[in-house]
């Protein structure tokens, strides 16, 4: 059994949280100041993530690889662009055409991106969600058994694979729809799925390393380090408060995750010291929305998406003083929302 630490290095939060954000700092340095490609900075960051969870936190070798592995299964988005390409096989309009495109040809182009539409509004169905959720799959994860500093089991234990529910699994069968709207040959179709495969392998490896460093970060107790030493910052609670939802989503690239990891710890800090529960809680979720944009995995996936692979650090030179600067804002609102200036505000 494996009991997280809080305070592993020097006794101190502050340096065990520091420390702690090793992982993620190097990634951002890696990608935005040396331009490395994305993968090579995902795996760098990786390798830190479980050097810091072996030689500081002391966690075993085979559950800090353990940890890592957990991303190994198929419950991570499919590469599904099968779709998008096939309707450039079967009727996307060019630039260079003067005349209009038939309406026929129009609605084929259009139609991979309405099967998408409709499929996901269907899942969303309280029915059909629950009919879809009765297929998900919960494992005891192997090698795993992990305790938080009061003595609890730790949900990560437990692995739940959302075997049709989850949102990689619904674009594929969009994308199998699509293909046989738009009479695309199975082969074809299979041919166009694996040089999907292929163009996005690099991009693949950096989200699946990414993922691998936040499941190491959060079993490890990294992360609850981080989140403890934002909890104890006292009078300054309520501007730190989105940073560590801003933080969550930078290791994650999901605020639902980041609001998993962090929400009930700002509820509770919240009790402590006085704020409002609803205003720290709401203050996680938006401060984790600014840091979905410098988010590794979503930075390689929308480089993929445009013909930018490799350009990740690039695109994070422009997009983190707008992260930073929006977060400063957000921290500068929650401050108001909690004195009497904004508190008006609050319900």
């Amino acid at each position: 059994m494996y009991v997280q630490e809080l305070e592993p290095v020097a006794d101190s939060l502050g340096l065990s949280a520091l420390v702690a954000a090793l992982p993620l700092l190097i990634v951002l340095i890696l990608l935005g100041g040396v331009r490395m490609r994305a993968h090579l900075a995902g795996l760098c960051g990786l390798l830190t993530a479980v050097l810091v969870a072996r030689l500081a936190y002391r966690m075993p070798l085979d559950q800090t690889l353990s940890s890592a592995a957990l991303v190994a299964v198929p419950h991570t988005r499919v590469p599904a662009a099968a779709e998008v390409r096939a309707a450039v096989l079967t009727g996307a309009r060019s630039a260079d055409l003067d005349e209009p495109d038939p309406r026929p040809e129009v609605l084929r182009a259009y139609a991979p991106y309405a099967l998408i539409i409709t499929v996901f509004s269907i899942a969303q169905i309280p029915a059909v969600k629950d009919w879809l959720t009765k297929a998900n799959q919960v494992y005891d994860w192997p090698f795993l058994d992990v305790v938080n500093p009061k003595g609890q089991p730790i949900g990560g234990n437990l692995f739940t694979w959302p075997v049709v529910s989850t949102g990689g699994t619904l674009v594929l069968f969009a994308g199998i729809c699509a293909a046989a709207v738009l009479r695309v040959h199975a082969r074809v179709a299979a041919a166009e799925w694996a040089a999907t495969v292929r163009e996005l392998r690099f991009a693949i490896l950096t989200v699946t390393s990414v993922l691998a460093l936040a499941y190491v970060m959060n079993l490890s107790g990294q992360a609850a380090t981080i989140g403890h030493f934002v909890a104890a910052a006292g009078a300054g609670l309520a501007f730190l408060s989105p940073v560590l939802g801003w933080f969550g989503v930078a290791v994650s690239g999901s605020d639902t995750s980041a609001n998993a990891l962090f929400g009930a710890l700002q509820v509770s800090a919240a009790h402590e010291s006085g704020l409002s529960p609803e205003l720290l809680a709401a203050a996680n979720s938006s401060g984790g929305v600014l840091g979905k944009m410098i988010s590794p995995q979503n930075l390689t996936i929308a480089c993929a998406a445009v013909g930018l692979a490799g350009r990740e650090g690039d695109l994070l030179r422009k997009v983190l003083p707008w992260s930073l600067g929006l977060l400063l804002v957000m921290c500068l609102i929650v401050v108001g929302q909690s004195s009497p200036v904004l508190g008006w505000m609050l319900p």
